[in-house]
């Protein structure tokens, strides 16, 4: 049928161009002598749709069926209202004894819901109506003549009002430019209707519709829990179906809620801390023209943390018509499973949902809610509004199966519980003692440490440390603070520390830390690049050691992916450079640095008073290999250093000699990269050292019998790391974006 449409189409761009055809165009298309009759009385000439007939004319809508227009009509035969269950209760629910006591308000509802704008035939109704054109196959519904309008509602006050639903999604208006309400717009509700060609070329199946509708076959052609049982019967304004069942209008999300008490707490939660009744006036002033009344019209908007409005029937009307193809899907769990998982996870330090921040709300009611339609064959591969699968099984959990009017609904006995609370990350998140911590997760962390398929161990940052060293947040500037002065320094220093509190441990690697007895020992690259070290249940980064301070473990707690570690400090950084380190390490003449040192520290390679080494530069990453004293005297017998073992020349006065110092010292210094025996680093890495040519002169980084080993390019040199009861004799020294390490062997560079 698509086809055929641009046949048409080109059709008239032809006629445009050979005006002499169009007497014999004019005759093809003029109305003929016969038409066939208007809906109506195509209905009544068929003799079977007595009762809809009945319904029509209670509704008003005789005229309107029976004059010119372009309308679809699903219309259900009068076996249909003898033998449909659902649409007895219906009635009951109702008070209304039969169709012939209903009364004209909920006919014409039936007759309105039942009435497709335009004319649409089987094959062009699962076409999308795009803004660039028709999509074949990819709509499954069509916005239909009912809208509920005006209504009661209470607010989470209690007050009684007069009440419409908003229409649009709230955004930001001035970024955005779309209010939550057009007043133009009726917010019509759409029909769903399902076709062989919609499932096929959408990826889904019978199963897909039986998911909700159990007890209809499934026929190729079925509106809502109808079949289709004779189609595109013409009429002179428009196209009739005829189904077997009596399709009433289907609420939407928000009017589903509100009659489904085992849901209540999960709508309390949007009505309390989500929804907002707003005065409008050409809603009011429309009421009282209307009704005669002169009462104020509140639109009920939802807030805009939320990814929908779940009273819009519109969409997200990017495209006009965008609702025929998609809509919203929302998880619903029950009371009982709702409250414990309040009472149990967020309220753990909260005293009251009250107490709560809306966005922990906000992010609670997103994680169940879905910008698409949640089919039942993709359930566990369709995101949701944090961009998360379900975290619930389809079969065990889902209780209840609806589509509705703009949205598909489920029931569920399990809460859907986000990554943002069952990771590392909400162990801050949850708890307002961390929520400077938790503000710079969210600029930098958070996506990282929300990823159910990692693993990773978090030092946690709380604000009474934070602030007790002069740190906090303005929210008038957006500015973290030091000493009270803003400026982004502040950020990227307390970034810093942060990235240097996240290890990924992907099997567990500091599982031990903080369990009784633990005396292990160890160091660890943290996400930020840099590396801590562990003593037993101390932790130790570059900062704390200068600071000469003992950051011990409070308390440790396990989240989905991973651990989280309370300190009683924090992991700071250096401000030393690294001649600032290796001086400590190395001035003491016992101290196995020594050699180097005093090598290092009179070549022309070192800055003896800024303490840094020529080739490094401030914020990049390095390892200092420094080969102990036998390892250097080695270097000495060698030539590769002046002097001699028993002498060795600190001070040489000849350019070769010092070259000699110069390029031992900087082949020793690998550049971007801070290694550790973690297995982890392995392979060639580039040095200080530079050819003729600028080319950097590398080592190699291997575990030969699962041992840490370290070679020169040659591989003529292999060296081990050293580790003595003291710092002096020991690896895994920590600097600024440094690693230093003891190794057993000098390396020789080309």
């Amino acid at each position: 049928m698509t086809t055929c449409m641009r046949s048409i189409a080109l059709f008239f761009i032809v006629l445009s161009i050979f005006p002499g055809c169009k007497k014999k165009v004019n005759e093809f298309y003029d109305p003929p002598a016969n038409p066939d009759p208007a809906i109506y009385q195509q209905l009544q000439a068929k003799g079977k749709f007595t009762k809809f007939l009945s319904l029509i004319d209670k509704a008003g809508y005789k005229q309107t069926l029976s004059t010119a227009g372009y309308w679809t009509l699903f219309a259900p035969s009068d076996s249909a209202f003898q033998t449909d269950a659902e649409f007895a209760a219906f009635l009951q629910s109702r008070q209304i004894s039969s169709v012939s006591a209903m009364d004209s308000a909920t006919a014409q509802s039936i007759v309105q819901y039942l009435l497709v704008f335009n004319a649409f035939n089987r094959n062009l109704l699962d076409d999308y109506q795009s803004n660039l054109g028709w999509i074949n196959n990819s709509a499954f519904k069509r916005r239909t003549a009912y809208y509920t309008g005006f209504y009661n509602d209470t607010t989470s006050a209690g007050q009684a009002v007069i009440a419409i639903a908003s229409n649009r999604n709230n955004v930001n208006i001035a970024t955005a430019g779309t209010p939550y309400y057009v007043s133009s717009d009726n917010n019509n509700k759409y029909i769903p209707y399902f076709t062989n060609d919609f499932l096929t070329n959408t990826g889904l199946s019978s199963a897909d519709y039986n998911g909700f509708y159990p007890n209809t076959t499934f026929s190729g052609f079925n509106v809502a829990n109808a079949k289709v049982t004779e189609k595109d019967i013409p009429a002179e304004n428009g196209v009739i179906h005829v189904i077997d069942h009596v399709v009433t209008p289907l609420a939407s999300l928000d009017q589903f809620l509100r009659s489904k008490p085992e849901y209540s707490e999960f709508r309390n939660l949007f009505e309390r801390y989500m929804v907002l009744f707003i005065q409008n006036a050409d809603a009011t002033h429309r009421y009282q023209v209307l009704t005669g009344q002169n009462k104020d019209v509140l639109v009920k908007v939802y807030s805009s943390l939320l990814s929908y409005s779940p009273n819009n029937e519109n969409y997200l009307k990017q495209q006009d018509n965008d609702g025929q193809r998609d809509g919203w899907s929302m998880i619903v769990p029950k009371n009982d499973s709702l409250l414990k998982y309040i009472n149990t996870v967020l309220l753990e330090n909260y005293p009251s949902v009250n107490s709560l921040p809306l966005n922990i709300i906000a992010d609670l009611l997103n994680s169940h809610m879905w910008q698409t339609s949640l089919w039942p064959s993709k359930f566990n591969n369709t995101v949701n509004s944090l961009v998360e699968p379900p975290h619930i099984d389809y079969q065990s959990n889902i209780i209840e199966r609806k589509i509705l009017s703009n949205g598909i609904f489920y029931g569920s006995n399990k809460v859907n519980e986000p990554n943002v609370f069952s990771s590392v990350y909400g162990k801050a998140y949850l708890n307002p003692k961390f929520s400077l911590m938790t503000r710079l997760l969210d600029n930098d962390l958070k996506s990282v440490l929300t990823n159910p398929n990692a693993k990773y161990t978090l030092f946690m940052m709380p604000d009474v440390v934070l602030r007790a060293q002069g740190y906090d947040y303005n929210s008038a500037t957006n500015l973290f603070t030091f000493n009270g002065v803003g400026n982004d320094t502040n950020r990227l220093n307390l970034l810093r520390i942060l990235n240097s509190s996240v290890v990924e441990t992907p099997n567990g690697e500091l599982d031990a830390l903080g369990t009784p007895g633990f005396a292990g020992t160890g160091a660890v690259s943290t996400f930020g690049g840099e590396v801590i070290k562990y003593k037993g249940n101390q932790i130790i980064s570059a900062g704390t050691s200068d600071r000469n301070l003992t950051v011990t473990i409070d308390s440790v707690k396990t989240a989905k992916n991973g651990r989280v570690i309370y300190l009683n400090g924090l992991l700071y950084f250096s401000y030393l450079q690294i001649g600032n380190h290796l001086q400590a390490l190395g001035t003491a003449p016992a101290s196995e640095y020594n050699l180097f040192w005093n090598y290092m520290k009179r070549s022309q390679v070192y800055d003896s008073v800024l303490f840094t080494i020529l080739g490094t530069s401030a914020g990049s990453f390095y390892t200092v290999f420094v080969p102990n004293n036998n390892a250097v005297r080695q270097a000495i017998a060698d030539g590769q250093l002046p002097g001699t073992v028993a002498n060795p020349n600190f001070s040489p006065t000849l350019g070769s000699d010092k070259l000699l110092v110069a390029n031992f010292v900087l082949y020793h210094v690998v550049d971007r990269t801070s290694i550790i025996a973690d297995k982890k680093a392995v392979g060639f890495f580039p040095t200080l050292l530079r050819s003729a040519s600028s080319d950097p002169f590398t080592i190699n980084v291997q575990y030969p019998g699962n041992v840490f080993e370290v070679s020169d390019q040659l591989n003529v040199k292999h060296a081990h790391l050293l580790y003595g009861t003291t710092n002096q004799t020991s690896s895994d020294q920590l600097s600024n974006r440094t690693v230093i390490h003891l190794i057993d062997n000098y390396l020789k560079h080309p």
